[in-house]
């Protein structure tokens, strides 16, 4: 696998950015993650986007972060939120997410956040695994989606 970074409205970004929508779409029953994002957001230092290309030079995998300081959505100072983390089907059980979860993490820290955070839900199981396997703990909710009753919001000490 080929993990790069890649801006978020890359054509290739844009297409597993659809791809997750519709899965965000199908488990929820709704229009997907409407969580506003630029690209800026993910511009380095204050962020990273990153895509993974199997051997064919398919996009298979994706994620970011972008910083967040304490404001009316319950973010704290010195946060960086994980967004889009995303494995295409065919190349789920490779261990992308946790590669992918590490290189983010690494790299928000080196930007100088202190604490990881991410919201997620209900239906998604794995991903809810996926977190709390790697040292993820709920913490109080924020973001877009705080007061919906099937989201879930997860935070990591970075330091």
């Amino acid at each position: 696998m080929n993990i790069q970074p890649t801006p978020f409205d890359h054509p290739d970004a844009v297409k597993l950015n659809d791809a997750v929508q519709l899965e965000y779409a199908a488990r929820y029953g709704d229009e997907g993650d409407a969580t506003p994002l630029d690209a800026a957001m993910f511009v380095p230092p204050l962020g990273l986007y990153l895509l993974a290309y199997d051997t064919e030079g398919r996009p298979v995998a994706t994620g970011g972060w972008r910083t967040q300081d304490e404001n009316d959505e319950g973010y704290a100072d010195g946060d960086a939120e994980l967004k889009r983390m995303f494995v295409v089907p065919e190349a789920r059980g490779l261990g992308l997410a946790r590669r992918f979860l590490a290189l983010l993490e690494a790299d928000a820290r080196t930007a100088g956040r202190t604490r990881m955070v991410l919201e997620t839900g209900t239906a998604q199981p794995e991903a809810i695994a996926l977190y709390t396997s790697s040292g993820y703990e709920p913490c109080t909710k924020f973001g877009h989606y705080r007061d919906y009753p099937n989201s879930r919001c997860f935070a990591k000490n970075l330091a």
